[in-house]
């Protein structure tokens, strides 16, 4: 029987079944984890631990496939806002699949299904219950920091399951042997294996009683920490371990031999050397040095992977996995080419600025691949802690190297490609300002000598292909944004997206719902674009065909083809409608404007009301445009005989402008020209057409002066059903970046003075 439940990783910890653990949470997805099960899955959950533990953000491929479902018993609520609970162990499961919850795509359920194992010989159960619980207890009477109360919690057991695993749960036995005896299901393999365990440790716990008894009869008080010596020698002998510390000396005196790297730095791990020869075992600053020359010595100072170098090859594996992008890849092509003229040549720092959904983080994979490189993603969305990236000096306890060094430790070579994700949302107060660290990490002149804290010694990061990703260019501090070659990526057109959904996002939910190809034509394609979607990207997209898709696989009926009556009986009614065919009125326009996330549509209407000529403006609306309605008003008074408006109309009245879209914050200067015609059009009272838009700002005399996001502007117009642009002339070049098929549908019109508008709404139309 099959079971969706919720998945909550513990990456320290192996919840066992018939095991009741205590957990203070203070992540927010795992308290929010812990809220769903108990609203939704009758508190039931799946715990796994993962299957590297080292990996920050694990995906569906890291995770096992078996874990033991809990019951949530209680839950309290600190007033520090973390939540304490008790988890208890139920039943080891197979995983089948994971996948995103719909409502809470930062989950993930499992779908789980019980094995049960059925021994037939049952006298030989009972014998190995029986010698497994002779086996404990004779390990509780010689282990004497063994609990007692065990032997009272088994005495009464006779299901060799339950015993097994309570066993295991007491048993001090590390992360990795625990997750071997969770992943087993055959209850009988574990009691054998935990009977050959407990028997092990017997042997070693009477050979360190033994290695007491022969130590303290030679020594003295005075020489304890020579009896630990010979007590740990004496251990590792009878167990067959043979540790010699001359002998990892030499180890790392070969390791340095071969570096090739400065004599300085040679020098400097030869004194750590040195000082790690002269340093007591017992002593803490011991581990301290050798960890540290364990890091350092393993770092790949002279190891580079090769790159591809046939430009073909690269160009098709990235337009395999990408569609457009096309200025990205021709920079990377560029870089290949001249790295083949060139070997020495610095690696260029892309920084690839989109809205959500285009693909900048998956293009540095793709890149990656395409010139078989080893990948490694950092996270600098929400940092505050510069240490993070250059990492934390030895002084302090628990120190480390930082994100950069441990991301080229990981990947074992030079010249990565390293993605730094979400660069402008990286956060600066009392604890640093790591914007201010990338300036030396991404500084072509000056990351051949990186110095992390940790190492203390330069490491070249020339080689490094970095690509970082960001949202809003206005939030990269100037500093950062100098050293940065920075590539747009625009909004995809709704032809793009039919092209991206049929080339890319189909196929791979085919391949991973195991799905024979259905089809669906590009019409329905372009429905469930235009009325269930309302993004820049294609991530919205990707899951409305996810969800329709589910829904074909657990369909009773065959389906061979998605038709729009399949699309609206699982997606439900429309949730977007861009019809702009509405009921119009005087004074009621649209301006088009650009966030992070792409073009937009902002509709704006102006009403006269009695007055004394004051400008009444709402809708979110910041002091920059506020001054640029106060230009348009200005404009329009010194002009009002040549616009034919009566005086008395802008003198006794009060000009209400409001911005639709409230919750957009309006503080472009962009909208000139839009309220020029909005409050025209109020005057003479006068409509205009519901399929125009406009952008541009306007000066006291009329003139129209060039603005910034034309191309995304555009693309937002064409995406919302608009058929005239009015822009400023200075922007005639940007056109030559909007796509053919926009310029075919969409009548662009370039405008040097705000008379020409006027002319073609108000004198001609008439």
């Amino acid at each position: 029987m099959l079971e969706n439940l919720p998945v909550l990783l513990l990456k320290k910890l192996v919840l066992l079944p018939y095991q009741e653990v205590r957990l203070e949470l203070n992540i927010e997805l795992s308290k929010k984890i812990i809220d769903v099960s108990i609203d939704s899955y009758n508190s039931k959950l799946l715990v796994i631990c993962p299957n590297n533990t080292l990996e920050i953000n694990p995906t569906a491929q890291d995770l096992p496939s078996i874990g033991v479902i809990a019951k949530i018993k209680s839950k309290i609520e600190l007033p520090n806002g973390n939540y304490r609970v008790i988890i208890s162990g139920i039943n080891r499961v197979l995983v089948s699949v994971y996948k995103n919850i719909e409502d809470n795509v930062d989950i993930l359920e499992a779908k789980v299904k019980r094995t049960y194992i059925d021994t037939s010989n049952k006298m030989e159960e009972a014998a190995i219950l029986r010698t497994l619980k002779s086996v404990i207890e004779s390990y509780m009477e010689q282990n004497p920091q063994a609990s007692n109360s065990v032997i009272n919690t088994i005495s009464n057991i006779t299901d060799l399951d339950m015993l097994t695993d309570i066993i295991t749960n007491f048993m001090p036995f590390d992360i990795a042997k625990k997750v071997a005896y969770m992943n087993e299901f055959d209850y009988v393999v574990r009691a054998n294996n935990l009977i050959k365990d407990i028997n092990l440790e017997l042997q070693v716990i009477n050979i360190e009683t033994k290695i007491d008894d022969e130590i303290r009869e030679k020594f003295d008080k005075e020489q304890r920490d020579y009896i630990l010596k010979q007590k740990i020698s004496k251990l590792n002998e009878e167990l067959g371990i043979n540790v010699d510390k001359q002998t990892e000396i030499a180890i790392f005196n070969n390791k340095i031999d071969e570096l090739i790297v400065d004599e300085k730095t040679k020098n400097k791990f030869r004194e750590e050397v040195k000082k790690y020869s002269y340093t007591s075992e017992s002593n803490p600053d011991s581990s301290v040095i050798r960890n540290y020359l364990e890091t350092a010595l393993n770092l790949p100072w002279n190891v580079e992977s090769t790159d591809e170098r046939d430009l073909k090859k690269i160009k098709s594996s990235l337009d395999k996995e990408h569609f457009g992008l096309t200025e990205a890849k021709q920079r990377i092509i560029e870089y290949i080419a001249i790295k083949n003229n060139n070997a020495n040549i610095n690696a260029p720092i892309i920084c690839l600025i989109g809205p959500p959904g285009v693909g900048k983080t998956t293009l540095g994979i793709s890149i990656s691949k395409a010139l078989n490189r080893e990948f490694c993603k950092i996270g600098v969305g929400g940092l505050n802690d510069a240490t993070e990236l250059t990492g934390h000096k030895r002084t302090y306890l628990g120190s480390s190297p930082g994100k950069i060094i441990q991301s080229i430790k990981k990947c074992g070579t030079k010249n990565p490609v390293i993605l730094i994700d979400e660069v402008d949302k990286i956060v600066s107060d009392f604890k640093g300002d790591p914007s201010a660290v990338l300036l030396d990490i991404l500084d072509q002149n000056q990351n051949k000598e990186f110095m992390d804290n940790y190492i203390e010694e330069p490491f070249d990061l020339s080689k490094v292909l970095f690509i970082l990703t960001a949202n809003d260019i206005s939030l990269i501090p100037p500093a950062l944004k100098d050293r940065l070659e920075i590539i747009q990526l625009s909004s995809y057109t709704e032809f793009e997206k039919i092209d991206i959904a049929k080339k890319h996002i189909l196929p791979k939910i085919y391949n991973e719902y195991n799905l024979k190809k259905i089809k669906i034509s590009d019409s329905d394609l372009l429905y469930i674009i235009n009325y269930y979607t309302a993004e820049s990207g294609v991530r919205d997209l990707t899951r409305v065909l996810e969800k329709l898709c589910r829904n074909i696989v657990i369909s009773e009926k065959e389906i061979k083809s998605i038709t729009k009556k399949f699309i609206t009986d699982v997606l439900g009614p429309v949730k977007f409608d861009f019809n702009i065919n509405r009921e119009i009125h005087p004074g009621s326009v649209s301006t088009l404007g650009v966030t992070p996330y792409g073009g937009i549509v902002i509709s704006i209407e102006t009403l006269f009301t009695s007055g004394e000529g004051n400008i009444i403006m709402t809708g979110n609306v910041k002091e920059p445009v506020l001054e640029s309605v106060k230009v348009a008003c200005s404009y329009i008074k010194a002009n009002y005989k040549k616009f034919k408006i009566k005086n008395d109309i802008l003198s006794t009245n009060d000009i209400h402008i409001n911005a639709l879209k409230y919750s957009i914050k309006k503080d472009g200067t962009s909208g000139g020209i839009a309220f020029t015609t909005s409050i025209l059009s109020a005057a003479l009272n006068k409509e205009i057409d519901s399929k125009t838009c406009f952008t541009g700002e306007i000066t006291l005399h009329g003139d129209i002066y060039k603005v910034g996001g034309v191309k995304e502007k555009i693309i937002g117009a064409y995406n919302n059903g608009f058929k005239i642009v009015y822009i400023p002339k200075e922007n005639e070049n940007d056109l030559e970046t909007i796509p053919e098929e926009i310029k075919k549908d969409i009548k662009i019109k370039c405008v040097s003075n705000y008379s020409e508008i006027y002319k073609d709404l108000f004198v001609n139309k008439e």
